[in-house]
């Protein structure tokens, strides 16, 4: 019976090299990777909270007061994928890299001080190079053919799964800075779990399952670039905000150099249980006009840490309005 790759080598008229196959996560070198948008620059000189502070907050107090309280936040998602060379493919003459992903996407809820899954995607994706569709069709139909051969492979079968989408990635990009062929199929794959994410929150709200009384809180940041495929109705932040309306976004991996006025020093040297005030951020060529309320807050001291940005936490809200809010942290 045909492999994997023998179908998509006869389906797209390539050819198979049939190379060593492994894991990204067991080959990653060390590095930084901000759950941001690595080259934005924020300020505090526009307020994003009905009382101007003019320094750090401590917060202690109040949650010692509210400590025996009902959680405001009663649901958690975060998503992961793991990333897997399985081939190169020649189109052309040019070999590409084949990528296998497989996302997971999860989202707990906390009743009585215990977590119960409420929801769970899993999803299997190949990311093969747009020249395996040479006649130009379009893409979506292409692709969304070639899944439907793979998945009738004798070899998924005998495994119980099958691949949710093949996950074009663009040619043209290489050799551009940043832009290694590895890279870019990568990237394809990393979107597909975003949108997973955004596709749970939209289900939660459409369940009516979040409200002033039940906050969503998601690891990771909310900045979401726009994308230029997937889902329609989630690729352009602007249209999917108000499914945002009681949803926070915490990151433990954050760019401190974005920080300015006052500077990444000053996250640094909050002291434990402070917050810094919160600033209204936007970046127009990032995000739209969307715009966020964002705070710092440390929760571990830093005599007990290995870096000064370690204990710290990036908390972000998507502002539903022009008016100054109040946030979570004030209630």
């Amino acid at each position: 019976m045909p492999k994997i790759m023998e179908i998509i080598e006869k389906e797209t008229k390539g050819k198979s090299y049939h190379t060593y196959k492994y894991s990204y996560d067991s080959i990653g070198l060390p590095s930084i990777d901000y759950d941001d948008d690595p080259n934005k620059v924020m300020k505090w000189k526009d307020s994003a909270e009905t009382i101007q502070y003019k320094k750090s907050i401590d917060i202690k107090p109040l949650a010692d007061k509210i400590v025996s309280d009902e959680p405001l936040i009663k649901y958690f998602l975060d998503g992961s994928r793991h990333i897997f060379k399985v081939d190169d493919i020649a189109y052309n003459k040019q070999v590409f890299p084949v990528i296998a992903g497989q996302i997971g996407v999860g989202c707990c809820k906390c009743e009585e001080r215990r977590m119960h899954k409420e929801i769970f995607y899993r999803e299997f994706v190949l990311a093969l190079p747009d020249k395996a569709n040479a006649d130009g069709w379009d893409d979506v139909a292409y692709f969304a053919s070639k899944v439907k051969k793979v998945n009738e492979s004798e070899e998924l079968k005998d495994l119980g799964i099958k691949f949710s989408a093949i996950l074009p990635y663009p040619t043209t990009k290489f050799g551009a800075p940043d832009s290694k062929l590895d890279n870019l199929a990568i990237g394809k794959i990393q979107d597909c779990m975003i949108e997973a994410e955004k596709r749970m929150v939209a289900e939660l709200v459409g369940k009516k399952r979040l409200g002033q009384d039940s906050y969503l809180l998601k690891d990771g940041s909310l900045e979401y670039k726009e994308m230029k495929s997937g889902r329609e109705d989630l690729r352009i932040l602007q249209k999917i905000k108000h499914n945002y309306s009681w949803v926070i976004g915490v990151s433990k991996s954050f760019n401190p150099e974005s920080c300015l006025d006052p500077n990444s020093n000053y996250i640094a040297d909050l002291s434990v249980y402070h917050r810094t005030p919160v600033a209204r951020y936007e970046n127009r060529n990032f995000l739209g006009d969307v715009q966020f309320g964002v705070w710092y807050i440390r929760l571990r001291d830093k005599r007990r840490t290995q870096t000064p940005f370690d204990g710290v936490v990036k908390v972000e809200k998507i502002m539903m309005n022009e008016l100054k809010t109040v946030l979570i942290a004030m209630r």
